[in-house]
């Protein structure tokens, strides 16, 4: 795609919504099948905002491969190119997403799927960050991991010794930047949808109205 922000890439996240195997902290509450349907709505959510903030390149990476129908269809409504994840955690896959979009843009954006609160001006204010001399930028969640990651450098340190999935995260996220003499801002927290009492309040955001209810 050709966007407004000729230096920068946005990549978007995402696990295939398989049944059973997609939002897996809320199937007690909404069922497998619900679990994924929200699943899909939080992925297509987080490609529409992706593309309207007109990045030089949408890039969507998929796990565990782009096979699932759901992930080629969001792909091509979105103009994304498609993409596996490639690695044994998230932060080996995340580390080669980012350091395969840095050869073609100068400034990269990593988004999930799990905050819908994530906005067009979110981006916009990312990208200035690092336009603005930041090696990167962040979106602190309120869980304790981050909603998005920035980079104008590739810097492999920054997912290794990584706590994934913890409320450690962040903080020690905070640690490698330090020792890593990197500069970044950080942006204003916001909120994933993971847990139980975050799909309630997903309900009451109505930042996704059709959002799937429970049984």
């Amino acid at each position: 795609m050709s966007g407004t922000n000729p230096d920068l890439t946005i990549l978007v996240f995402a696990k295939a919504p398989v049944p059973g195997a997609a939002k897996t902290r809320l199937i007690p509450l909404l069922g497998a099948e619900r679990a994924a349907a929200l699943q899909d709505r939080l992925l297509q959510q987080a490609l529409a905002t992706a593309h309207a903030a007109t990045p030089a390149h949408l890039e969507l990476w998929c796990a565990p491969d782009t096979a699932h129908p759901a992930l080629i269809s969001a792909s091509q409504t979105h103009r994304a190119a498609l993409h596996a994840q490639q690695g044994d955690d998230l932060g080996a896959r995340m580390a080669h997403a980012f350091e395969q979009a840095l050869r073609r843009t100068p400034k990269v954006i990593g988004i999930g799927t799990d905050c819908p609160a994530l906005t067009v001006k979110h981006l916009h204010q990312a990208a200035t960050a690092l336009r603005n001399g930041n090696d990167g930028v962040f979106i602190p969640a309120e869980d304790g991991g981050y909603a998005l990651i920035g980079l104008s450098r590739h810097e492999p340190r920054l997912f290794t010794g990584i706590d994934w999935g913890s409320e450690r995260v962040m903080q020690q996220t905070r640690e490698h930047l330090r020792s890593c003499g990197l500069r970044w801002q950080e942006l204003e927290t916001l909120w994933d949808v993971d847990r139980p009492q975050d799909w309630q309040r997903l309900q009451q955001s109505g930042l996704l109205d059709d959002a799937p209810s429970p049984d």
